[in-house]
């Protein structure tokens, strides 16, 4: 997933003085595409990265100045070209990459903060960046679906540019020509993290929720059984929800970016949150279990498009490590592809 989550979080965390740099315009192939985001602390610590390598070392030697600076600076790395003194030469990665980084003050750290608090609240935020030679041309903005918007803006924010921006969150990152502003600017729309929820706290869910955790997903864990359901056990897990399923699943906000695994063990169970959870729209719900206990819990009816049994990919997987791996390979396949398919309908 994004790094911007870890980025967030790292900067709700520490103090320390830091850089944001953001991949701003990429012509042919990279590593990375626009919009992908990496934090520098002052002390050398990173998180996220831009490449596979290549331009990490040179962005950490430019920290000094960038915090002196405290204005915006773009620099354009030639990973294609072929000079022996080139970027080309060594990483031959191929690609023309354009990264955009500046200090974080306490007004960008501020608006950072609050870009957390709305992906957290499950909102889709876009990030409009007008880069500018001259530093009191340069700015930012964010903007919600709600046309909320924050940020540091030279002037009056156009009325237009607020419109557009609200009803095409989500489209295709880079430069764009947008309402109101003469020279293009570079559009990005941050997601929230998917949200994983495990129906289920056996033994099997415990490397599930922890490999998923690892991948980007927040994860909630929900079973009736309260020594199952222990933070012991889950130590990755965001939330921990103690209750029988009508009970967990009725007191929870559902939204078409939740992900769900039914893995309780337990067939009445089972067949009470199928019930419930089929009245909602979400991006994936998978069973565990045969294709013959399926059918018997489904009652002789059929499986919704997103519905996933038996879950996960079909890689011979045996035992409770291997068969998470294959419901996380299942997981990020149907978020990545349920992206694009986005991306290519709003295209059009």
């Amino acid at each position: 997933m994004e790094d911007i989550h870890r980025i967030l979080e790292a900067l709700q965390q520490c103090g320390q003085r830091s850089v944001l740099a953001t991949i701003t315009r990429v012509k042919g192939s990279a590593y990375r595409k626009e919009g992908a985001s990496m934090l520098l602390f002052e002390d050398g610590t990173q998180i996220g990265v831009l490449s596979a390598g290549c331009l990490e070392a040179d962005i950490a030697a430019r920290v000094p100045e960038l915090l002196a600076a405290r204005v915006p600076c773009t620099y354009t790395f030639d990973l294609d070209a072929a000079d022996p003194l080139s970027w080309g030469e060594g990483p031959g990665c191929g690609g023309v990459i354009q990264v955009t980084a500046v200090a974080v003050g306490d007004s960008l750290r501020r608006h950072l903060l609050m870009l957390k608090d709305y992906l957290d609240d499950q909102t889709e935020v876009m990030l409009i960046l007008k880069n500018s030679a001259d530093p009191l041309a340069a700015g930012y903005s964010f903007v919600t679906s709600s046309r909320h918007r924050f940020g540091e803006w030279p002037g009056a924010f156009p009325e237009a540019l607020l419109d557009w921006a609200a009803a095409r969150i989500g489209r295709r990152s880079g430069m764009q020509n947008v309402p109101g502003e003469a020279e293009e600017v570079f559009v990005h729309t941050y997601f929230p993290k998917p949200r994983l929820t495990l129906f289920g706290a056996g033994p099997d869910a415990r490397p599930l929720a922890s490999f998923a955790a690892a991948a980007g997903f927040t994860v909630t864990v929900a079973d009736w059984r309260a020594a199952l359901c222990d933070r012991s056990f889950f130590p990755d897990a965001h939330t921990l929800l103690d209750g029988f399923p009508e009970e967990t699943a009725g007191r929870m906000r559902w939204t078409p970016n939740d992900y769900v695994v039914i893995m309780t063990h337990h067939f009445r169970r089972d067949r009470e949150l199928i019930r419930f959870l089929s009245s909602h729209n979400l991006a994936y719900v998978g069973l565990l279990g045969s294709k013959r206990r399926t059918q018997r819990l489904l009652e002789s009816g059929s499986l919704p498009d997103h519905w996933h049994a038996p879950v996960g990919l079909p890689i011979g997987a045996e035992g409770p490590e291997e068969i998470a791996f294959s419901i996380v390979a299942e997981l990020i396949q149907v978020y990545r592809t349920s992206r694009k398919r986005r991306l290519s309908y709003e295209a059009t």
